[in-house]
C-alpha cells in the first residue's frame, strides 16, 4: 500500500523560526536570548534554494535585483522570539511561528485567569506546566519548542524550563533550542559554569546566537563561493561580507529578568562581526 506522507511539518506558506534560543539562570535571575531570523521552509536556509538564488544573482541585470535575489528565501530578519507571558516570566519560541505565537497567547490568557483566581502570579514552573500540557496534548499538530524562564517570586531565584518538540518539561540551569542550536551545543556544554555573575551570564548568552549566526554565514557563504568559483568574478566583486549580511541578516535580542525589573537588550546586525573577524 502506498502512502503520500508529507515529512514537512509546516503547512504551505507557513513560517519557520530558523532559530537559536537560549536561557541561563544565575543567582539573581535569568538571561534569555535569541537570534531574529524567520524563514519559509523547514530549514534555516535551504542550500539548493540558496544556490538557486545565487544563480539568480548572477543573471540579475542591476544591483537592486541582485540584492533581492540573495534575500528572497528569508521571510523576516528581525523577528522577536522573546515573548512576555506574565509578570517576570518570558518564553523563547522556536518552530512554527504561527504555532508558537498561538500557544504563547493561550498561556498568557491562562496565567491571567490563574492570577485572578489565586490572587498572585503563577510560578515559572506553573507557566512551564501549562506550556507542556498544550504542546503535549497537540503534539501531532504543533511544531513548537519552548523555553520558559523568569524570576520566581516563590523560590526567590531564576528558573529555566525546557519544553522540546512533542512536549515534556525539564528544569535546567541552562537550555538552548531551535534548529540553529546544533551549532552551539558543544560551546555551551564546555563553557558553562555554575555560580556566574550577571555580567558573565550576559556574555555567555550573547555568544550563543552570535556563534550560530557566524557559523551559518561562514558555511553557506563558503559553499556559494565554491559553487560559482571559475564561472564569474561578479559574485566575488561585491564582497563576501556583503553577501553574508544580505543573505542571513539577523540581530540578537536579549532580556535580563531579575526581581526588580526586566531589561531588554537589542544588538543590531551591523554590530555583529563577519565570520572571519570573530
Amino acid at each position: 500500500m502506498e502512502h503520500d506522507l508529507d515529512i514537512n511539518r509546516l503547512k504551505s506558506g507557513e513560517l519557520n523560526l530558523g532559530t537559536s534560543i537560549m536561557a541561563v539562570a544565575f543567582e539573581g535571575g535569568v538571561v534569555i536570548g535569541a537570534d531574529s531570523r524567520t524563514t519559509s521552509g523547514s530549514y534555516i536556509v535551504s542550500l539548493p534554494f540558496y544556490l538557486l538564488n545565487c544563480q539568480m544573482f548572477m543573471n540579475a541585470e542591476n544591483k537592486k535585483n541582485r540584492k533581492l535575489a540573495l534575500g528572497n528565501s528569508q521571510a523576516n530578519r528581525v523577528t522577536d522570539k522573546l515573548t512576555h507571558i506574565h509578570d517576570r516570566v518570558y518564553c523563547c519560541r522556536s518552530g512554527s511561528a504561527a504555532d508558537t505565537q498561538a500557544v504563547a497567547d493561550y498561556v498568557h490568557l491562562y496565567c491571567q485567569m490563574y492570577t485572578a483566581q489565586h490572587g498572585h502570579a503563577p510560578s515559572v514552573h506553573t507557566v512551564g506546566t501549562i506550556f507542556e500540557q498544550i504542546c503535549y496534548s497537540n503534539k501531532d499538530n504543533l511544531s513548537a519548542g519552548i523555553i520558559v524562564a523568569g524570576w520566581d517570586a516563590q523560590t526567590k531565584k531564576g528558573s529555566v524550563y525546557n519544553i522540546p518538540l512533542g512536549g515534556g518539561l525539564f528544569q535546567q540551569p541552562w537550555a538552548i533550542g531551535g534548529s540553529g542550536s546544533t551549532y552551539i551545543y558543544g560551546y555551551c556544554d564546555s563553557n558553562y559554569r555554575a555560580g556566574w555573575t550577571k555580567e558573565e551570564t550576559i556574555a555567555f548568552v550573547k555568544n550563543g546566537p552570535l556563534l550560530t549566526i557566524l557559523s551559518i554565514r561562514s558555511n553557506l557563504t563558503y559553499l556559494a563561493f565554491h559553487f560559482f568559483r571559475g564561472k564569474s568574478c561578479l559574485f566575488c566583486s561585491i564582497g563576501l561580507g556583503d553577501v553574508s549580511r544580505w543573505k542571513f541578516g539577523g540581530t540578537i535580542r536579549m532580556a535580563i529578568i531579575t526581581e526588580d525589573k526586566v531589561e531588554r537588550v537589542f544588538i543590531p546586525g551591523n554590530q555583529l562581526p563577519v565570520f572571519w573577524e570573530a
